[in-house]
């Protein structure tokens, strides 16, 4: 057996045992979507399937084409059921579409394509670029009907990398504790250099920390030390010096009981659901005219002549690599149409 026929063997070999049957009145399957039924482990509980192309959309919506849809690891906690809000279930695709049983299509991230616009919607048209505000609007596909009011125009100056993972720059505009390294942490570190703001980044040690740390001082992190330096005695006095004399901030349990001390976190998607549109994309401007670095990434493509079958498996074996730690890189979806 050549060690193409084994691949593709194990690729088939691996899918969930069980398939999910639907009827349509159209034999054209113009899309496909990345779906599980049940949460549970996503090397075993995430599929394919294709679905009919799109209809004109209904008032008050468009239709899109996904061009990149990041895999974050929020996605793989929603699949696993352990993150605190999931996609909402549908048993069709697209009108003529009917499954047996409801579906989740994950995705909260991603850059699409208008491709055509519904009655009354006014700020976009055909050939705008968009991002979804809503939490959970499920991006992992070819193209999805979406509410006008659920998405945010982006600049087309931008690249698609960048324009696919925009929304996470949003969160600097307030405060936000992060991982210096992860995805969410490299923007925020070139957001505040821009805007003159210092920052004190914690990193995990490793063998290449020096080549790290020199990565994210080239990107402007004021100062990068390791969380095995807490346990010198000496950070403290350097913390201070760093600082211009302030001392690490310590909230004291006692605080919280009787003087009635609160904190407050951030969450992104309830900042888009309590501004407007016009200053959602005001937003986007601000962040398209920062001209960040793209993210060390890796595009996996879904290609159109692949089965539902081997699209599946890519995305099954893809997630388990990042659990084992095999990418240093965001992974960004790009799933193409099966008639492309």
């Amino acid at each position: 057996m050549s060690s193409l026929q084994g691949l593709r063997r194990s690729l088939v070999c691996s899918i969930p045992t069980r398939a999910l049957r639907f009827t349509t009145s159209s034999t054209l399957r113009a899309n496909r979507a990345i779906y599980f039924e049940k949460t549970g482990d996503p090397s075993h509980v995430l599929s394919a399937l294709t679905f009919p192309s799109l209809p004109a959309p209904p008032s008050g919506s468009v239709n899109v084409r996904f061009r990149l849809s990041p895999i974050n690891p929020s996605d793989v906690n929603v699949v696993e059921g352990v993150y605190p809000s999931k996609p909402s279930g549908t048993q069709s695709l697209a009108e003529g579409h009917s499954l047996d049983n409801s579906i989740y299509v994950p995705g909260n991230e991603g850059l699409a394509e208008v491709t055509d616009v519904g009655s009354g919607v006014a700020g976009l048209q055909r050939g705008d670029w968009v991002v979804l505000s809503k939490q959970q609007g499920g991006t992992w596909a070819s193209a999805r009907t979406i509410a006008a009011e659920d998405v945010v125009k982006v600049p087309t100056s931008l690249s698609e990398v960048n324009a696919a993972t925009i929304t996470v720059g949003s969160v600097v505009h307030s405060y936000q504790h992060c991982h210096p390294h992860a995805m969410l942490g490299k923007p925020i570190i070139q957001i505040a250099a821009r805007k003159g703001w210092k920052t004190l980044n914690f990193v995990r040690n490793r063998k290449d920390i020096e080549a790290l740390k020199e990565q994210l001082t080239t990107l402007g992190a004021t100062q990068v030390v390791t969380y095995d330096d807490l346990n010198d005695r000496s950070l403290r006095d350097k913390v201070r010096e760093w600082t211009g004399g302030k001392q690490p901030l310590s909230l004291p349990t006692g605080a919280f009981i009787f003087k009635n001390l609160t904190t407050h976190g951030f969450w992104q998607s309830r900042w888009y659901k309590e501004k407007t549109r016009e200053e959602r994309e005001d937003l986007m401007r601000v962040l398209a005219d920062l001209k960040l670095q793209e993210p060390a990434h890796e595009v996996l493509t879904i290609a159109g002549k692949e089965t539902d079958e081997v699209a599946g498996a890519k995305v099954r074996q893809a997630i388990q690599k990042m659990g084992e730690g095999q990418y240093g890189k965001k992974i960004l979806l790009r799933v193409e149409q099966p008639d492309d």
